[in-house]
């Protein structure tokens, strides 16, 4: 059995181009790191976010942790569920869509079906998004009903 010499440079190249392959991926991985939205003051649960209270900043932490906020369009005109410190990015979970109807205001209730619309007037039993599926209930029959919140604030009641 023999064995052929090595020259220790050989190892010394490749040890070199494997730092250097590993510098050129990390860098690359930086790179496209791109933006947060982070918040130019204190904002507090129930806050309706506007332009003027972030901004975009560029992300320069590599093991900064996802689901965070990338572009101000993301969060303008949504609410805030928890406190947003400034500075820090905002996660996409503390955020929700403004009410488009409130619990205990009266709403009206629409039914169409048939050729035929039914309207009656209504009390959602929780706040609601649009398009979301809640309970309501029937002012004058006192029934709970169920529907979807639509753009109106009206809640379309489907057909059993």
């Amino acid at each position: 059995m023999t064995f052929r010499p090595t020259l220790p440079l050989q190892g010394l190249v490749r040890a070199a181009l494997v730092m250097l392959a590993l510098l050129c991926a990390s860098s690359m991985a930086h790179a496209g790191r791109g933006t947060a939205v982070v918040p130019e003051r204190t904002i507090y649960p129930g806050e309706e976010l506007v332009e003027e209270l972030v901004r975009e900043v560029e992300v320069t932490n590599p093991n900064l942790r996802g689901g965070y906020a990338e572009v101000t369009s993301e969060v303008v005109g949504k609410v805030t569920t928890r406190t947003l410190l400034p500075g820090r990015t905002i996660p996409v979970a503390a955020l929700r869509d403004s009410w488009a109807v409130e619990r205990g205001k009266t709403v009206p209730i629409v039914f169409t079906g048939n050729g035929l619309t039914i309207t009656a007037t209504g009390t959602p039993l929780e706040n609601a998004a649009i398009g979301d599926f809640i309970r309501v209930r029937n002012i004058e029959s006192g029934i709970i009903i169920s529907g979807t919140v639509m753009e109106n604030g009206s809640i379309q009641v489907a057909a059993k």
